[in-house]
């Protein structure tokens, strides 16, 4: 029988006021009872137009027809695919705004929950399967993937299924890109991304870690050393900052240095090599999921206060809905219709060994209102004359945006970027101004999200194939 409630059955998950004070997940995920239930809402429609609204084009009605019947391994290899990235994409996919927003049954209800459904079939397949993906017979050719983040282990993912020697450059010591030093572990367990990878590297996918392309290496190299391809999927890790007076002192940080410190150099340990601020109040400047993913951990290393300080109100908030109602469970305050104008800081002109010398004190703020759209449809922010206020905070993380590195343009002859400092590439086919290298994820748009990166990976996969094909 179909089950024709309106509600997604509900996501276990740890309480606010335990999982405010460890870096466990929070999310438990879907029992064999709940995932059967809620595949039961599916209606299993004949256009699918939830497929269309992926990325990478899972085939969702296939896959959730298998969790139905109770095949959950059926299910995975239907998801596996077209996705290289299940465990992944089921915690940090915005479906809500993708194939969950096509479901027919999101018109009169909730819709299906497609991502926690993905998210219950690649747990079970990482439970019960011991079988390593195969690696296909070799068709000669090398192709090099420059990065190893969402687009690069995707497009190598595709490559390796064609036969293709690919070799994943990453210029961090863990593979992973953003989803090991810009995830936490709360949203993303680190084993989860290394059973991946593990997967690709079972393919025949080499991957080297603490390789900076356009530094140890240039792309000129990459073909000199017999690569017949390149793929940049080296993502967008330039933080931007507000450029205001006080963002050079110490205890501001971008939000990439803040979480990769808590991510990869384990920071939250008692005696950190790479400390970061802990305890105190706290300020996250901005308010997409970056900024969330910084504001719970600052709360997880202890802060007794911690503040998100936001331009526009809650409506205009860029971050999931899932994200910011955490954050409000666990306590964090949103500091709404506020942009900061100045970092205070203490200064003893008199002894320059005073250890508080050039520290944070506070973040001078000022209230805004919201005015006429802009070139986006957005209100404009616009400041309140002579509503300036202080908050009392240790730590300021700016968390406004990224930009892509310039490194490897500056380092490839032939390479064009836009104003943005984005790769311009072709859209159907990632091809770059360069002959024989592409280009996908964040390198290209700036910050999106993984799943976006996924698809572009995808994209570039295709085109890098029909290339050495000819």
């Amino acid at each position: 029988m179909p089950n024709m409630s309106n509600k997604k059955n509900p996501m276990p998950s740890q309480e606010p006021e335990v999982r405010a004070h460890n870096f466990k997940e929070v999310a438990t995920g879907y029992s064999e009872a709940a995932a059967l239930d809620e595949a039961m809402r599916c209606l299993n429609c004949k256009h699918m137009p939830c497929v269309s609204g992926c990325p990478v084009n899972i085939h969702i009605p296939e896959f959730i027809e298998k969790v139905r019947e109770g095949d959950f391994e059926g299910a995975y290899q239907i998801i596996s695919k077209t996705s290289s990235l299940p465990a992944v994409c089921g915690r940090v996919c915005p479906q809500e705004t993708q194939c969950e927003a096509k479901c027919v049954r999101g018109i009169k209800g909730e819709p299906v929950g497609i991502g926690r459904l993905e998210r219950f079939v690649a747990d079970w397949h990482n439970a019960h399967s011991n079988e390593a993906p195969k690696c296909e017979p070799s068709n000669g050719h090398k192709v090099a993937v420059v990065g190893s983040g969402p687009s690069g282990l995707t497009c190598a993912g595709d490559l390796a299924k064609k036969g293709y020697k690919v070799t994943v450059f990453e210029a961090l010591h863990t593979a992973g890109g953003v989803l090991v030093y810009g995830i936490p572990e709360f949203r993303l367990p680190k084993d989860i991304v290394k059973k991946e990878v593990e997967n690709l590297k079972a393919m025949g996918v080499d991957v080297e870690t603490n390789i900076v392309i356009g530094k140890t290496l240039t792309v000129d190299e990459l073909f000199e050393n017999g690569y017949e391809a390149v793929f940049i999927g080296s993502g967008a890790g330039l933080p931007n900052f507000m450029n205001i007076p006080g963002e050079s002192l110490k205890g501001v940080y971008s939000a990439n240095e803040f979480l990769t410190r808590s991510n990869l150099m384990k920071a939250y340990i008692d005696s950190p090599v790479t400390p970061i601020s802990k305890g105190g109040k706290v300020a996250v400047v901005g308010g997409g999921n970056v900024a969330m993913d910084a504001a719970r951990t600052a709360l997880r290393l202890g802060a007794e206060k911690v503040y998100i300080i936001y331009r526009r109100s809650m409506e205009e908030l860029p971050a999931r809905r899932e994200e910011v109602e955490h954050a409000i469970e666990e306590g964090i305050e949103f500091k709404l219709l506020n942009n900061p104008i100045e970092i205070l800081g203490y200064h003893n002109p008199d002894d320059r060994r005073d250890p508080k010398n050039g520290c944070v004190t506070g973040i001078k703020c000022i209230r805004m209102e919201l005015g006429e759209p802009d070139e986006r449809g957005r209100r404009r922010p616009v400041p309140v004359e002579g509503s300036e206020f202080v908050l009392d905070v240790d730590t300021v993380v700016i968390s406004i945006g990224t930009s892509p590195n310039p490194l490897i343009k500056t380092t490839t002859e032939g390479l064009e970027v836009n104003k943005h400092g984005g790769i311009i590439v072709e859209e159907n086919t990632g091809a770059t101004t360069r002959e024989g290298v592409y280009a996908g994820g964040d390198a290209v748009t700036g910050a999106a999200t993984v799943i976006s990166a996924m698809g572009a990976g995808k994209v570039a996969a295709k085109a890098i194939d029909e290339h050495l094909s000819k």
